[in-house]
């Protein structure tokens, strides 16, 4: 176990990708809090780590609210002593509605609400759990990023400006955190298969990708877990600031 007794946190942690990066987690040994808006779903995942021998907590968060995030980091603090890992996953995609429409359709209020989620959600995660991880001088934060902002998805400017910005803030927040050895680093899926039971629709969307891919086949959330894992681990002590694409080979750069 690579991770064990380690403590990580996973927002958006109820369904989808979050999901198999708490399963992932609890397997390699960490100690896991499932933070998610969505309490029963985040029950439902601790209910399954616990049921394969692992150790969780559900807490609900929202990560635009600092108060929540806050409360986040110090209940996680309260039960298990420490914050080692960080994975800012939650953001408005997939099972919340978003608009595809030209960006000049989009209405000011949509385009406020995926940047409360999407940016300023990973911002206040981060800003919670830094004073415990300077305390303990050591941490990794994990953010989501997406190959969108590097194909420039169309009628999906919102998402995609988001995920841009995620890779900007990785390379920011690397630096100015390096000399307290917290390590920052972001994984940019591809088009991504994240359900259990994905709905159908969603899945032809996703086999759209595949001929540009080397590997061709769809991706899956189980396709993740292993780059999670490795800069959640020993192993990327000295990998920082960087985005490493999971994507079958579509986009090599």
């Amino acid at each position: 176990m690579r991770l064990k007794d380690k403590v990580a946190i996973v927002t958006g942690g109820g369904n989808g990708i979050g999901l198999a990066y708490c399963l992932r987690l609890a397997a390699e040994g960490a100690k896991v809090v499932v933070a998610d808006i969505d309490l029963p779903a985040a029950q439902g995942v601790v209910q399954r780590i616990r049921d394969q021998g692992g150790e969780a907590m559900a807490v609900k968060t929202d990560v635009s609210d600092p108060a929540s995030t806050k409360e986040m980091a110090e209940t996680t603090v309260e039960r298990f002593g420490r914050i080692d890992i960080l994975v800012n996953n939650a953001a408005i995609f997939g099972r919340f509605p978003v608009n595809r429409v030209p960006f000049w359709e989009l209405s000011g209020e949509e385009w406020d609400r995926i940047m409360k989620v999407n940016i300023k959600g990973a911002w206040l995660c981060s800003c919670a759990v830094l004073p415990h991880m300077r305390k303990q001088g050591r941490g990794k934060i994990i953010n989501q990023s997406s190959t969108a902002s590097y194909v420039g998805s169309p009628n999906f400017l919102h998402y995609v400006a988001t995920r841009g910005a995620i890779t900007g803030m990785t390379r920011a927040m690397a630096r100015e955190l390096g000399e307290f050895n917290i390590n920052v680093n972001s994984i940019a899926p591809g088009a991504t298969v994240s359900e259990e039971n994905p709905d159908p629709a969603r899945v032809e969307f996703c086999k759209q990708a595949i001929p540009r891919r080397a590997i061709k086949r769809l991706e899956v959330a189980s396709d993740l877990v292993g780059a999670l894992i490795f800069l959640a681990s020993e192993g990327s002590d000295f990998v920082t600031g960087q985005t490493i694409i999971v994507d079958g080979g579509a986009w090599m750069i």
